[in-house]
């Protein structure tokens, strides 16, 4: 795995080329490749904070964490994307770990909730999560939602 740079901010510290490449990876990743017609940009993200991973210059990696009462009643990680080119390198771990890490150094520790897809579920539990529900379908995929305990 190539060395991947890591930048946590606030949407209004994003660059403007940063947000399109943001926007750009999750249209490639959760629109085109998993063929799912949704609305990415659901007027959360000026309240997020964006972890974006970058690898010579070109962002590899991303998720966005919120603060606890956003998304859910604990803090939370979503939109959890690599680029095609950083698939089987271990950058998913790699973003998984730091979105972790951020969370905790920004908000302090505390349980983490997603609302993962369910193909996804062993990813997640390599990183404390487990399974707290029923599968639902979000988006006509099968998602659950798991928590990271404190």
């Amino acid at each position: 795995m190539s060395e991947i740079t890591w930048r946590f901010v606030p949407f209004d510290a994003l660059t403007c080329r940063e947000l399109y490449e943001v926007l750009q990876l999750r249209s490639a990743v959760f629109v085109v490749e998993q063929a799912c017609v949704f609305q990415d940009m659901d007027g959360t993200d000026d309240q997020a904070m964006h972890l974006l991973g970058t690898v010579s210059g070109q962002l590899a990696a991303y998720a966005r964490c919120f603060v606890a009462g956003v998304k859910f009643a604990e803090a939370s990680i979503g939109r959890v994307v690599t680029h095609g080119s950083q698939r089987g390198s271990g950058a998913g771990h790699a973003l998984m770990r730091q979105a972790i890490t951020s969370v905790t150094q920004q908000w302090g520790p505390q349980p983490i909730r997603i609302g993962a897809q369910a193909r996804l579920e062993q990813f997640y539990r390599q990183h404390g999560f487990v399974k707290t529900g029923e599968p639902y379908s979000e988006d006509n995929i099968p998602h659950i939602e798991m928590l990271r305990p404190a």
